[in-house]
């Protein structure tokens, strides 16, 4: 029979590590409801005691969920594990992840430890852990540049004192496929008990073997891979969901494998971490790049129109690639708007309905046909956009190659009305100088894309900012047919989020 592979899901809290991936509590939530209706069956929501803003992440999520296992992080000490408990407690289905390094490099320079003292650890945190929760991960980390015999000992012991999970880490990315085959072999044939626990696999990609990895985790025993959607994560990134459950789904026969992860879901949900954390996806990503279903050779062309078999082994639809069913414009009805949403995948309660069909006739009077990406786009602004105090009230820029740009901006202010006028190197420039002075504070622009949602010279712009202000970096994002609309309303998004921190 098949093996049932449990997918857990960490880009809430590894995924979020990346460099510019931060997420704000809305995108938080919104990111549980994609997860969800993904179907996979952890979500691994942050790690509890890094921050009181974490907790608070970690509990709602908890809170939210309806489906998955939801898990907290925490190092193996009581401060820890007690915050993480706390935190999943509200879960339908809470689980603790503890973890401490078994690695000599590890042991000798991190945690200054010896591996007695390690051993000693586990047995007393572990068993610590499992009064708060039944279901207890427990993770060796550096756990491929282990000696072999003691990560044996180190999970009997995990085993013994209350632990269902094992979770092997490849946390510098530095094993091979044959290596985390025999690694996984070895500890599922040798460690205590090993028929009663779930045996899992978390992997990295420094050298890009992250996905192929995780795959031989699984052909060594693993029945459960960690993986964050389009392999976000610390460095290089962790082992990509849309990578292992397509490979799974796609050659079933050679793995004698499933999830349960519902596959039509994996486009949108990859578009929702591209949208809430400003970090894009590669043209040539496997699965879910702009290319991964594009043919421009000749002789690729001629075979797929033949037959699509030829040249592509898994279907667009299969991973919920949208093609447009119905065309849209300003003369369509609410119903029609409301269920083209659905089968994006989106619901909104009667308030947000009503916004969003307002912003989508106000785009339809600009153009003839509105597209799945465009409602897509406007969706993706309401659902995880920040509404803050700060909002645009109206802007006016001049600029030419013969004159300096210059922008007036007016913004509302807790309902007070306040303009300014400042020079730039350029429109987008004056722009945010403007924004800066009306709002008297001095943010870092570190990173600024513009992006057309669809083709042609009407498409609507998504643009996407990442903003330093008081040593931490803040995201926005803003979709307007017009790009300056588009940059104010992404700026605003990010400086809101910063002073409500």
């Amino acid at each position: 029979m098949p093996r049932q592979i449990k997918i857990f899901d960490t880009t809430l809290r590894d995924g979020e590590q990346s460099p510019g991936c931060s997420m704000n509590l809305t995108e938080k939530l919104e990111m549980t409801r994609q997860l969800e209706r993904l179907r996979v069956d952890v979500i691994e929501a942050g790690f509890a005691i890094s921050s009181p803003g974490d907790f608070e992440s970690v509990r709602a999520i908890a809170e939210s969920a309806r489906s998955a296992t939801v898990a907290s992080l925490a190092r193996l000490t009581q401060k820890d594990i007690d915050a993480a408990a706390d935190a999943v407690k509200p879960a339908l289905k809470p689980r603790i992840n503890v973890f401490v390094a078994t690695s000599p490099i590890h042991m000798e320079f991190k945690l200054k430890m010896s591996p007695n003292r390690v051993l000693d650890r586990v047995r007393q945190m572990v068993r610590y852990a499992k009064g708060f929760a039944e279901d207890i991960e427990f993770s060796a980390e550096d756990a491929t540049r282990s000696e072999w015999d003691f990560l044996t000992e180190v999970f009997s012991e995990a085993v013994r004192a209350g632990a269902t999970t094992l979770n092997v880490p490849d946390t510098v990315g530095y094993t091979t496929p044959d290596e985390m085959y025999a690694l996984m072999r070895h500890l599922t044939q040798n460690v205590y008990g090993a028929d009663r626990v779930v045996f899992s696999a978390h992997c990295h990609d420094d050298l890009g073997l992250a996905t192929a990895n995780s795959l031989a985790a699984m052909r060594g025993g693993a029945t459960q891979i960690e993986v964050a959607i389009n392999g976000i994560g610390e460095r290089a990134g962790n082992a990509s969901l849309e990578e292992i459950v397509m490979a799974i789904k796609t050659r079933a026969e050679y793995f004698k494998a499933h999830t349960d992860v519902d596959t039509t879901k994996i486009h949108g949900a990859s578009r929702a971490v591209s949208a809430v954390t400003g970090s894009k996806v590669q043209a040539n990503k496997a699965i879910v790049g702009e290319n991964a279903f594009a043919h421009e050779a000749g002789i690729h062309q001629h075979g797929v129109l033949a037959n699509p078999l030829t040249y592509e082994i898994m279907t667009p639809e299969s991973i919920g690639l949208p093609r447009n069913k119905m065309v849209l414009g300003k003369h369509s009805g609410k119903h029609a708007f409301i269920d083209r949403l659905k089968d994006l995948g989106f619901n909104f309660d009667t308030d947000k309905i009503e916004d969003m069909f307002a912003k989508f006739k106000a785009l339809a009077d600009r153009k003839k046909t509105v597209s799945d990406a465009d409602i897509e786009a406007l969706a993706r602004d309401i659902s995880t956009g920040f509404r803050g105090r700060v909002s645009l009230d109206r802007f006016n820029v001049i600029a030419s190659n013969a004159v300096t740009p210059v922008s007036t901006v007016r913004l509302s202010i807790g309902g007070e009305l306040v303009e300014k006028v400042a020079p730039g190197d350029g429109p987008i420039n004056a722009t945010f100088r403007a924004i800066a002075d009306i709002l008297n504070i001095e943010p870092v622009l570190e990173d600024y894309q513009l992006r057309a949602v669809t083709g042609g010279v009407d498409a609507q712009c998504d643009a996407g900012v990442r903003v330093r202000l008081n040593d931490r970096a803040y995201h926005g994002n803003g979709v307007s047919t017009d790009i300056i609309e588009a940059s104010i309303l992404a700026y605003l998004q990010a400086i809101n989020i910063a002073l409500e921190v």
